[in-house]
């Protein structure tokens, strides 16, 4: 598969691997029902330690992206539709104030992150996503 880590990068390997996981997931590259690698395969294709792969996809399976089915392996879940609206909210909220956080240690303008969230959102290719989009051009 085409996980990586960085060890010299200061982030946690753990956290490495969630990120890509996420952000598989959210742009599809991961899809619904499709397996993961196991925790012992995927530690030794990046040469780290199974328990390091164990707590990545233990934390993904409690934000709901992921589920294992024992003796059979780890799975995309179906979706996050199951949380709340608030969940929902809260979780957006925390990764935008990351996004902020990130781009105020960046030195970035307020219109380079509004650019940079446009371009992501208009990549999104949602029916809604375009319905917004047309409705925010009228106004």
């Amino acid at each position: 598969m085409w996980f990586r880590v960085e060890p010299g990068r200061g982030v946690p390997i753990y956290v490495q691997l969630m990120e890509q996981i996420r952000r598989a997931v959210a742009s599809g590259v991961l899809a619904p029902g499709e397996q993961l690698p196991s925790v012992r395969e995927l530690a030794l294709q990046l040469s780290i330690n199974p328990n390091t792969v164990s707590r990545a996809y233990q934390e993904l399976e409690h934000e709901g992206i992921i589920y294992t089915l024992r003796g059979r392996g780890t799975f995309v879940a179906a979706s996050s539709h199951t949380l709340t609206d608030r969940e929902r909210l809260r979780r957006l909220n925390e990764a935008v104030e990351k996004l902020f956080v990130e781009a105020y240690q960046l030195r970035c303008t307020p219109a380079e992150v509004l650019a940079a969230v446009k371009k992501k959102v208009a990549g999104m290719g949602g029916k809604d996503t375009q319905k917004e989009e047309i409705e925010h051009d009228d106004e």
